[in-house]
């Protein structure tokens, strides 16, 4: 007679482990992405405390980090209060800094936002006191001096950021990463937290995943978490709570696809040409900044990202999505010598954000939760854009809240 032996659940495994075969360290970072490569070395740089970086990847930044426009954000869209805002011109300037003193390549090139009628050009001239507003610099560029500088650019009016730049976003990674090991932190790879509790003696007990044969599982024991599992952030954090608490509702997260483009001329047409990234004017929730161009360091033009609402936050799959006919006739309203046999599809990345299609305007949520019971747990949920330009003040944030 066989007895099926029963399922051991993960968090009944948690709770097995006795404290003295748990890892102790004072700060867990839960994610390997640019954000909480960021926090991790900014906690690393505490004297007298531990910390460690876990990341479910065989690599750092394998999902939102890596699969975006790489773009230096200025700070010109997001309402004057948000965390969006206030922690993306913080940490523009941190991060041009950061580059310079680590050797990350990147290029201060600037940015046009491209209007195509007077509802539109109103749409800048707002943006622009907006911009007054909250210190960013830019500037209204007539139609003649716009059509001097960027001839192959169609714009009914033009507003010009001047500290909008492009940077080497895997090259920022290993730095971050190189700075965890320099200050005698630790990052583990190929680890995947897969329970979480709260501790009656304080701090948090965490499983994690390793994936290693000889030793598959490892309990960590943290006198602080912080969640910055990017598209997994919910996940991570419904771990703590029972079911129908408010997180449940609170942090959930939606998610959207996006597709970049290549352009290569197709011989045609005289080839496009352009020495700055070209915005059209954002939809009014600011979902999305719409189909842009962007400019990579070797000066090779690109398209995106378009949005597609998925369920998935593993959906990678380039099919689906808008014809190159679609994106090509969207990016004509202000390049118009595009033409689709011109666009190959390049890659494909996923946002994860708080806000449902055609829902209004959702700021990060940046959180320790001492008020909901949890002290010494931060949680980081809707890190998009301008996620990347924010690493670093977010991380200064994080750990400004411990």
């Amino acid at each position: 007679m066989y007895v099926t032996a029963k399922a051991v659940s993960a968090a009944e495994r948690l709770a097995s482990f006795r404290s003295e075969d748990m890892v102790s360290v004072d700060h867990l970072v839960v994610g390997g992405g640019v954000v909480g490569l960021a926090v991790g070395r900014e906690l690393a740089k505490r004297q007298g405390s531990s910390t460690l970086v876990v990341e479910k990847n065989r690599g750092i930044g394998m999902e939102t980090s890596s699969r975006n426009s790489e773009v230096i954000h200025a700070g010109i869209y997001y309402p004057k209060d948000s965390l969006r805002t206030k922690l993306c011109i913080e940490g523009k300037h941190m991060l041009y800094k950061y580059c310079q003193q680590h050797g990350v390549p990147y290029k201060r090139i600037g940015k046009w936002v491209v209007a195509q009628n007077d509802e539109q050009a109103e749409y800048l001239y707002q943006l622009a006191e907006h911009c007054s507003d909250v210190g960013v610099p830019v500037q209204m560029v007539s139609q003649v001096q716009a059509g001097k500088d960027e001839p192959c650019v169609r714009a009914y009016a033009v507003l010009a950021s001047s500290t909008t730049g492009i940077v080497d976003s895997h090259a920022l990674m290993g730095a971050l990463q190189q700075d965890i090991a320099d200050h005698g932190a630790d990052l583990a790879l190929g680890a995947q937290v897969e329970a979480l509790s709260k501790d009656k003696a304080g701090g948090y007990r965490v499983l994690v995943a390793t994936g290693d044969c000889n030793m598959p599982y490892m309990a960590v024991h943290a006198g602080s978490v912080v969640n910055a599992a990017g598209l997994w952030a919910d996940r991570i954090a419904h771990m703590l709570v029972p079911d129908g608490h408010k997180w449940q509702t609170q942090y959930k997260l939606h998610f959207a696809k996006g597709r970049y483009y290549t352009y290569a001329n197709s011989g045609s047409t005289p080839a496009i040409t352009v020495q700055r990234l070209i915005y059209p004017v954002p939809d009014k929730h600011i979902t999305s900044l719409g189909t842009h161009l962007t400019l990579d360091l070797g000066g090779a033009i690109r398209f995106g990202p378009d949005l597609e609402w998925i369920a998935s936050n593993t959906d990678y799959a380039p099919s689906g999505g808008q014809s190159l006919e679609h994106v090509a006739e969207a990016v004509a309203q202000y390049l118009p010598a595009i033409r689709a046999k011109d666009l190959a599809l390049g890659y494909v990345g996923i946002r994860p954000k708080l806000q449902p299609p055609g829902g209004e305007f959702r700021d990060f949520v940046i959180q320790e939760e001492s008020d909901a019971g949890f002290p010494g747990f931060i949680n980081l949920l809707g890190i998009e854009s301008p996620g990347l330009t924010s690493s670093l003040a977010i991380a200064k944030m994080v750990a400004c809240l411990l």
